[in-house]
């Protein structure tokens, strides 16, 4: 019924609002703005909406593969090997997409 638009909770029946107004508030604040008080973390099973406008859906990838690979490099303290398996990939291909983002290890 509302597939591109952000629904509040004040838009809720009363049973269903777990979020206290204030929240609700500082949330809608955040989203004018176009930022998010606490980063998104990534779930498989999320659905990303594509934006009216559309997207350039290969900037899209390189921006997240590259920030993803920073957060587990700095999630592992720099090591590598800790870093691909937290990745779930070749500590080989993570070197190469260190060297093709031009990443370092800490």
């Amino acid at each position: 019924m509302h597939p591109y638009g952000v629904i509040g909770v004040q838009n809720l029946p009363q049973k269903y609002r777990h979020v206290d107004m204030l929240d609700e508030d500082e949330f809608q604040v955040l989203a004018e703005a176009g930022g998010a008080a606490h980063p998104t973390v990534v779930s498989m099973t999320d659905t990303t909406l594509l934006p009216d406008q559309g997207i350039d859906l290969k900037e899209y990838l390189t921006s997240l593969e590259r920030s993803l690979i920073q957060q587990a490099l700095d999630d592992c303290g720099g090591i590598v090997a800790r870093a691909a398996e937290r990745l779930s990939i070749r500590r080989t291909t993570l070197v190469e997409k260190m060297r093709k983002y031009e990443l370092q290890r800490g």
